[in-house]
């Protein structure tokens, strides 16, 4: 991919699967292959999340570190802002949000999935370990996802805590392209986008290998 792909600064490497949804173009067909395997399977496969673009990973950002959106702890409880110093701020918010530009939405390989017939009446998709394990209402297609999407090339990039990101039964990654993408994203591209535009720039410059070893490559690989 070319590094304004990798970084979420473009889309032509993407295709638009419904409104507002976009996938990678060479993902397609495999993201539709598992939908239709779901199906028959008795499910909805739906994408919450698709392609985030550097603006909107930004805003997430920007909105967290700023306070005007809560920061979680580990146990999806809101954190109390006034306790945390700054780098403790920080790595709070690379809990559950990646850094700007290095967000695996960026390169339309990964996706947040629900099914939204499994969603209770007037309830809206919170994207909770809760909601996907034990008795979750998305337990039943977390097991099946587990079973099957290996057959279609998906895996679970965060399906267990490693030391940084968070457990996410929902985000799964067509490893293939993900895995390629994974390698080109360089710490020097990071670092070139963060700009006055991202609150905690002189502390991100000063973390960034721990964040890139910590947040980035420390990830789950396929089975």
């Amino acid at each position: 991919m070319l590094t304004t792909e990798l970084t979420g600064q473009a889309t032509t490497h993407l295709y638009e699967l419904k409104k507002n949804i976009l996938v990678h173009k060479d993902v397609l067909n495999h993201f539709l292959g598992l939908q239709g395997a779901a199906q028959k399977a008795g499910f909805n496969l739906q994408i919450a999340s698709g392609f985030r673009s550097f603006d909107r990973q930004l805003d997430i950002w920007n909105n967290k570190y700023s306070g005007n959106r809560p920061i979680l702890d580990q146990h999806e409880t809101p954190l109390d802002l006034s306790t945390l110093s700054e780098l403790e701020k920080l790595y709070a918010i690379l809990h559950w949000s990646a850094l700007p530009g290095t967000s695996r939405h960026h390169w339309g390989t990964d996706f947040d999935i629900y099914d939204p017939n499994l969603l209770p009446p007037r309830q809206d998709l919170a994207l909770t370990v809760s909601e996907y394990e034990n008795a979750g209402y998305f337990s039943e297609l977390t097991h099946w996802l587990t079973e099957n999407m290996a057959l279609f090339g998906f895996y679970r990039p965060y399906q267990s805590f490693l030391g940084g990101v968070a457990v996410e039964p929902w985000h799964i990654s067509y490893a293939p392209i993900a895995n390629e993408a994974l390698q080109q994203l360089k710490q020097e591209d990071i670092l070139s986008l963060i700009d006055k535009r991202v609150l905690g720039k002189a502390l991100i410059h000063q973390e960034l290998p721990n964040i890139y070893n910590k947040f980035v490559v420390n990830i789950n690989q396929i089975s």
